[in-house]
């Protein structure tokens, strides 16, 4: 098993978070570039800010490491037609997937049409673009049956509009690793969540995000059958080493 192959090595702060210059954060997300392309890591997720600078330093290197960014982050609160005009820019700039937070605030009040819809456009766009969406759920603010339902919804959303051969494009994602949590609940990726995302999946793939920080846990959460993998200690994970804080 490769781990790297299903990595997407991340860097989602934003400069006021970090305390960082935009010029410091553009070079860290440059750094995180060279880094897959050394160490052949699928992927790097960051900003969408910085998808331009990322996808040309990659060309320049010849490099296959695909470009993914993040959409409506990381509250997913945002309107249709915001998300919609931010994927478009994404993809405008070279980006190859698109991680949106879905509107799991108004899922939970009940409000299907809405996110049923957000969902279907913003697939569809990516799809007609040949992009991979895959739409975070945010597992630390559901309950085990929120992430079934959630799950299993986007699932059925999904098989029922979109091709057979369309589907393999179409991600759910655990978390965006920025929800704050009470009590040390963890904000990430749980063997629990994931179990209960695999087993609602249907024919969509699952990404594992946040919370991964050894090489053990990796392979475990390959051997459940995730197909990616997001984390900000890629490098801790190939050198077979524990990441001590992060996504």
């Amino acid at each position: 098993m490769n781990i790297a192959d299903f990595l997407d090595s991340t860097y989602l702060k934003t400069p006021e978070q970090s305390g960082l210059s935009d010029e410091q954060t553009l070079q860290k997300v440059l750094e995180l570039a060279e880094e897959a392309v050394q160490n052949g890591i699928f992927a790097v997720m960051i900003r969408p800010d910085y998808v331009s600078a990322v996808k040309k330093f990659l060309r320049e290197k010849n490099a296959d490491v695909k470009v993914g960014t993040v959409i409506g982050f990381h509250e997913g609160i945002y309107s249709v037609s915001e998300k919609l005009s931010e994927a478009e820019k994404a993809i405008e700039d070279g980006a190859d997937e698109l991680d949106f937070v879905i509107n799991y605030q108004e899922y939970l009040k009940g409000n299907f049409d809405l996110v049923k819809d957000e969902f279907l456009q913003c697939t569809k766009l990516c799809l007609d673009h040949h992009k991979v969406a895959k739409w975070i759920i945010e597992i630390a603010a559901l309950s085990d049956n929120q992430i079934a339902d959630l799950t299993k919804t986007i699932s059925v959303w999904a098989e029922e509009n979109f091709a057979k051969n369309q589907l393999q494009n179409i991600f759910v994602k655990s978390s965006t690793g920025f929800f704050v949590t009470e009590n040390g609940k963890p904000n990430g990726a749980t063997f629990e969540g994931i179990k209960v995302m695999m087993e609602n999946a249907g024919k969509l793939s699952v990404k594992a995000a946040g919370g991964v920080r050894t090489p053990i846990d990796a392979e475990k959460m390959i051997a459940m059958g995730v197909k990616r993998i997001g984390t900000s200690s890629a490098l801790a994970l190939l050198k077979d080493e524990s990441a001590e804080e992060g996504y």
